[in-house]
């Protein structure tokens, strides 16, 4: 358990560890990609450990250090005999069930006990479709999986809903491997489109161009192989977002000075709605500042495309005067935790008014005046640390239980965040 102190205002520039996103996106197209890859600042933590482990069971060969160093294996899937364990981490286990489907053996993907409660089976269809035998072992949709590698025919799939973007980009990577030029269409609502753009992004940058329509409902993939390159990873908006946000709970300054714009990164648009609550955005060298005010106010949002910085948006929510209301985030639900409910039982213990709904939250602030200590359960995930501890900055006897969970994407989060207070 660690307690949070309580400081007057804070002042500071911080850099935070590469993108996640980016550098488990970058990290598949450069292990199936022909040559060698450098991807540069990359993120170490437990998530994209596990990818890279993953990506070594099948036969790529990755040295890490400050920067990474990827021999891509131009697609050829190498059989491992021992199941690919993800933990809980959604994006790889969505992202190598598609890469084994390009193997010839069989493969197993499993995980921890949240990522078997964790659906999958979207992406199974669209994959069947594409001549892939996957199955979940125990019939529910979810972890673990089996494939019976045999290659990805190609033409053309159907992905039955686009709930996790996630489902999409595991299709689109390996897409250019396809016996035949392989086309995808979505159906049903498409969420997170940012790391849509992102994954194409990706590939573009690694040498594959897709076409695609401008809402997303479909995709043309050319036949292909990604060429290595060396890669730049931009820092973590998501992880900045605590910084900032911190600035805007104390009503100070901080720059973080290695998320660029614009930013590849969806997440980066949580600035212009700290922006309407009343705070000061400004580009400052190769970052991004934001100035808190003393008054914040409460807002109206569509968080459909962000949903890994609703927990964010929501701490700072209540220390804003009047209603925030938090729409089109049921996706919250399937994360490392129930996350909508999770950040609303959370923000009562602090005696926050906040109301639950399907697909939403309410959050009636009142200039934090009633926010009182409390200990923070964090369900294993590393967002609701992260994103309470900006609470402790502005009300004292914040404790937050479970901590070292952020090194899920973020090892050093509390060593970082120490430096708000000058420590």
């Amino acid at each position: 358990m660690i307690e949070i102190q309580p400081v007057a205002k804070v002042d500071a520039a911080i850099q935070v560890p590469g993108s996640k996103s980016l550098t488990q996106r970058a990290l598949i197209a450069a292990a199936l990609a022909q040559g060698e890859s450098r991807l540069v600042g990359p993120l170490d933590s437990e998530d994209t450990a596990y990818s890279a482990q993953a990506l070594a069971q099948m036969g790529v060969f990755i040295e890490k250090g400050q920067d990474w160093r990827i021999c891509g294996n131009g697609g050829s899937i190498k059989p491992s005999v021992e199941p690919i364990y993800l933990g809980n981490n959604g994006t790889a286990t969505r992202f190598l069930a598609s890469v084994a489907a390009l193997g010839t053996t069989q493969y197993t993907i499993d995980g921890d006990s949240r990522m078997h409660q964790r659906p999958i089976g979207p992406l199974m269809t669209a994959l069947q479709g594409w001549g892939v035998d996957i199955g979940s072992k125990m019939g529910t949709d979810c972890p673990p999986l089996y494939i019976n590698g045999r290659g990805l025919i190609g033409g053309t799939t159907v992905l039955p809903e686009g709930k996790s973007s996630q489902y999409l980009s595991s299709l689109l990577l390996i897409a250019p491997y396809a016996q035949r030029p392989a086309i995808l269409k979505v159906e049903g609502q498409i969420f997170s489109k940012p790391y849509i753009t992102m994954t194409l992004a990706v590939m573009a940058d690694f040498g594959i161009f897709v076409e695609c329509a401008g809402d997303f409902s479909s995709f043309s993939v050319p036949q292909g192989c990604y060429q290595g390159r060396e890669y730049q990873i931009e820092g973590d908006a998501s992880n900045a977002s605590y910084f900032w946000a911190a600035a805007a709970v104390t009503g100070g300054r901080v720059t973080v000075t290695n998320v660029p714009v614009p930013s590849l990164q969806g997440d980066a648009m949580l600035l212009p709605l700290l922006g309407r609550m009343g705070c000061h955005v400004e580009k400052s060298g190769g970052g991004i500042t934001l100035q808190g005010v003393e008054r914040l106010e409460g807002i109206q949002v569509d968080m459909g495309d962000m949903p890994d910085v609703v927990p964010t948006l929501a701490v700072v929510a209540a220390f804003a005067h009047g209603t925030t209301v938090i729409e089109n985030i049921a996706h919250l639900r399937i994360k490392e935790c129930d996350r909508l409910s999770a950040v609303v039982t959370e923000l009562r213990k602090l005696g926050a008014k906040v109301e639950e709904r399907e697909s939403a939250m309410i959050i009636h602030g009142d200039g934090g005046v009633n926010l009182k200590g409390a200990e923070i359960h964090t369900y294993a995930d590393h967002r609701m640390a992260m994103c309470f501890a900006v609470a402790g900055l502005k009300i004292p006897g914040v404790k937050i239980t479970g901590e070292e969970c952020v090194g899920k994407s973020f090892p050093d989060f509390w060593q970082r965040f120490a430096t708000l207070a000058g420590k």
